[in-house]
């Protein structure tokens, strides 16, 4: 029996789509962390990566924490890059956008021991 045989469906929610995308931006060299408060983790407001599903097809909007000494905007391609390269392999999803927001930019020696978006 082939898969399309299979009676039912399968669904991602959009926290498992978000938790696959955070994975595959964190793997960017020259990405520190995602730009978020512990604050904002404990009540998901203000959300460093915010999944939208219409369609059959995904927007993820991803912020980001930069470290300084490389092209930001060869920064942000490779986050898109690698973001949609997963949802699509691993998730079998299509996206219609993948939206990259820089916040800020820490030096490259300065070690990073939580976001310094407060």
């Amino acid at each position: 029996m082939a898969y399309a045989d299979i009676p039912g469906r399968v669904t991602v929610e959009p926290h498992v789509i978000e938790v696959v995308a955070r994975r595959a931006a964190l793997q960017v060299p020259g990405v520190v962390a995602l730009a978020e408060t512990d604050v904002d983790r404990l009540l998901k407001t203000g959300r460093a990566v915010e999944v939208i599903q219409e369609e059959g097809r995904v927007t993820v909007n991803l912020r980001i924490i930069a470290r300084s000494g490389d092209s930001l905007l060869k920064l942000g391609r490779a986050v898109q890059h690698e973001v949609l390269r997963t949802i699509e392999e691993l998730m079998g999803l299509r996206a219609n956008m993948i939206n990259v927001y820089i916040e800020d930019v820490v030096p490259e020696t300065a070690p990073l021991t939580e976001s310094p978006v407060a």
